[in-house]
C-alpha cells in the first residue's frame, strides 16, 4: 500500500540520517519499522490493568499551554505523586511520577498527547504493583 504524508524538513532529514546510519536499506523499511514500535508502545499502554507506577515524560512550548497544563496536572492529582520541571530555553521538559490505576494513567496520557503546544510524551511502566494479600 501506498500512502504519502507531510513532514517538516528538518525530522525527515533526521529521519534519513537514523536510518541510513542503522543501515536499513530503505525509508519504507524504517517507516514500518517506526510504525511497529509505535502501535507496540501503544498497545503496552493499552493492556497494562490495575495499579501501576510509571513516569511520563513530555516537552512542550510553556507559553502555549502551561495553563491547561496545570489544569490537567489538578485533575490528574490523584495519580501523580511528584513531577520535575526543567525549563530549556523557549521549551520545558516535565517529568511526572505516578502510581495509581492503569486507565487513569492512560487518561493523563492521552490527554497530555492533545495539546498542540506539546510535542511528545513518553511513557515508562516501571511496574504493575501487587495487591499486600498477594
Amino acid at each position: 500500500m501506498r500512502t504519502s504524508l507531510n513532514v517538516s524538513d528538518d525530522i525527515l532529514e533526521a529521519f534519513d540520517e537514523t536510518w541510513q546510519a542503522e543501515g536499513l536499506d530503505s525509508r519504507s523499511r524504517a517507516i514500518r519499522e517506526a510504525m511497529q514500535e509505535y502501535i507496540e508502545g501503544h498497545s503496552q499502554l493499552e493492556e497494562v490493568s490495575g495499579d501501576v507506577v510509571s513516569v511520563v515524560a513530555f516537552d512542550y512550548k510553556h507559553h502555549e499551554v502551561i495553563q491547561d497544563l496545570h489544569s490537567a496536572q489538578h485533575h490528574f492529582q490523584d495519580i501523580i505523586e511528584t513531577m520535575s520541571h526543567t525549563h530549556q530555553g523557549d521549551w520545558c521538559l516535565e517529568t511526572v511520577f505516578c502510581h495509581g490505576d492503569a486507565a487513569r494513567v492512560r487518561e493523563l496520557v492521552y490527554r497530555l498527547r492533545d495539546f498542540d503546544g506539546v510535542g511528545r510524551v513518553k511513557t515508562m511502566l516501571l511496574r504493575e504493583t501487587t495487591p499486600p494479600d498477594q
